[in-house]
C-alpha cells in the first residue's frame, strides 16, 4: 500500500509537459486512490433519461465497490440507490436493465417501494421501524436528458456546471430520444490511458480511416489549442451556428473538468457516416443547420459525447482495474424513428464501432509498452496533445488536493 508520503512524491516528480510515470498506469494502490479520490467524489455520467421511459424501469451501474441502481418511481421522478439490501447486504437487482412494480431482496424478500422506501419484511417483531430502513440514496441529477450520479455523500456543486451546459442541449432534445444500440468493450488499459487517447487526434490520421472520413484531425478542432486560442476558421462557424440560435462556443469550465464546442465536421460532411450524409429521419431536436458539426462536450471523468442534427453519440468510461476499462457507446435518434424504416442500423453505428475497436487496439498498445522497464514518460505535442497536457492537469490537481491536506495535517 502506498503511503500518503509515497503519493506526493510522485506527484512532485511529475515533469510538467511529460507523460505520467508507470506507476499511475499499473499501481493498484494508485488505481484505488483514483476510485476513492476521483469516482467515489466526483459527478459521473450513468445513463441517458430515455432508458427509463416508465415507472418500475431500473437499469444497473457498478462502479468499483459500488453497486447502483437507477429507476424510475411510479410519481415518474428518476432516483438512484445502492444495490444492497438494508437486511444483510445482498444485491437486490442483478441483470443489467429490467422494470418491476417493486424492489424485492431476492435473498429473504424485503420488499422496497420504488421511492426506496421498506414497504415490507416478514417476522421483524413489533419494534422494527421499516422506516429507518429504506434504500440508502445515490445523489441523482438530470441535466437536459442526461442523468449523473455521485457515490459521496457531500457531492461537488453540480448547478454551475448544469447551468452552462443547459443551453447547449437544449436544441438537441434528449428527452425525445431513444437508445438505436448500445456496445460495451473492455479495454485491456488503465482508464487515464483511455482518456488520454480521446484526448488528441495524433493518432487519428493513422489508426481511424472511417472516422477521418467526416472528422478533422486537425487540433484546432480535436485539442483545446495552444493558451486556448480558437482558429478563425473554427470561430467562424461557431458564429454561423450561434446566429441560427445554437449555442456553440467554446466553453472550458475554470477547473478544466468539463469542455463544451459545436466543432465543424470535413467540408460536405454532416453526420458521422461512412459517405458522411446523414443516418436519420427525422432528426433528433431542432438542429436546422445541416452543417452544424457535432456539439462536442466531455466532463472527466466519465463521459465525453458527439450531437450531431440528426442523432447523438454517448460514452461512457467506467474503471475496472488498474489496467482494464469498459467503454459503453449509445446511438440516440428520435423516439419515433424506426429501424430500416427511418435509418439503418449498421450505417448509423458503423463508424464508431469501428473506431472504438482501433482505439481499443491503440490503447492496448499503449499499455503494454508502458509496462516495460524501460518506459520513460515522454513530452507530449503541445500542439496536437493539448487536450492531453489538459486531461494530465485536472487528473493530478484533483490528486493534489486529495494528498496535501492529509500530509499538512500528519506535519
Amino acid at each position: 500500500m502506498l503511503t500518503d508520503q509515497q503519493r506526493q512524491e510522485l506527484l512532485k516528480r511529475h515533469r510538467p509537459g511529460h507523460g505520467l510515470e508507470q506507476a499511475f498506469y499499473t499501481d493498484p494502490d494508485i488505481f484505488q486512490f483514483d476510485l476513492e479520490t476521483v469516482f467515489y467524489r466526483e459527478w459521473l455520467f450513468a445513463i441517458a433519461v430515455c432508458e427509463l421511459p416508465k415507472a418500475g424501469n431500473y437499469v444497473t451501474h457498478r462502479i468499483g465497490d459500488y453497486g447502483v441502481i437507477l429507476v424510475r418511481g411510479a410519481d415518474d421522478e428518476i432516483r438512484a440507490f445502492h444495490n444492497t439490501c438494508r437486511h444483510r447486504g445482498s444485491i437486490l437487482c442483478k441483470a443489467a436493465k429490467g422494470s418491476a412494480p417493486k424492489l424485492v431482496c431476492p435473498y429473504h424478500q424485503w420488499t422496497y417501494e420504488l421511492d426506496g422506501s421498506l414497504m415490507w419484511a416478514k417476522d421483524m417483531g413489533d419494534d422494527f421501524d421499516p422506516s429507518l430502513h429504506g434504500l440508502k440514496q445515490v445523489a441523482c441529477r438530470q441535466l437536459e436528458g442526461l442523468i449523473y450520479i455521485c457515490l459521496s455523500e457531500t457531492p461537488p456543486d453540480f448547478d454551475a456546471f448544469a447551468e452552462v451546459t443547459k443551453p447547449y442541449l437544449v436544441p438537441h432534445h434528449l428527452h425525445d430520444a431513444k437508445v438505436a444500440f448500445e456496445s460495451s468493450i473492455i479495454e485491456n488499459g488503465n482508464w487515464k490511458l483511455v482518456w488520454e487517447n480521446n484526448r488528441e487526434c495524433y493518432h487519428c490520421g493513422g489508426n481511424h480511416p472511417a472516422l477521418c472520413r467526416t472528422y478533422s484531425d486537425d487540433p484546432s478542432v480535436s485539442g483545446i489549442g495552444e493558451g486556448g486560442v480558437i482558429s478563425p476558421y473554427v470561430q467562424a462557424h461557431f458564429d454561423r451556428c450561434e446566429a441560427k440560435g445554437l449555442p456553440s462556443q467554446f466553453h472550458l469550465s475554470d477547473d478544466g473538468q468539463y469542455r463544451l464546442a459545436r466543432m465543424p465536421l470535413l467540408e460536405g460532411a454532416t453526420s458521422f457516416t461512412m459517405d458522411g450524409k446523414f443516418a436519420v429521419t427525422p432528426w433528433l431536436g431542432r438542429v436546422t443547420l445541416p452543417d452544424a458539426g457535432a456539439l462536442m462536450k466531455f466532463h472527466y471523468p466519465t463521459t465525453w459525447n458527439h450531437f450531431l442534427p440528426d442523432h447523438a453519440v454517448i460514452f461512457r468510461v467506467t474503471p475496472i482495474s488498474p489496467t482494464q476499462t469498459e467503454v459503453t457507446t449509445k446511438w440516440l435518434v428520435h423516439k419515433d424513428a424506426e429501424e430500416g424504416r427511418d435509418y439503418d442500423l449498421q450505417r448509423l453505428t458503423e463508424v464508431w464501432l469501428t473506431t472504438n475497436d482501433e482505439d481499443r487496439r491503440v490503447v492496448e498498445d499503449n499499455q503494454t509498452g508502458i509496462k516495460s522497464p524501460a518506459y520513460e514518460p515522454g513530452p507530449y505535442s503541445r500542439t496536437q496533445e493539448s487536450g492531453v497536457l489538459q486531461f494530465v492537469d485536472w487528473y493530478l490537481d484533483a490528486l493534489r488536493a486529495s494528498v496535501t491536506p492529509q500530509i499538512m495535517a500528519a506535519e
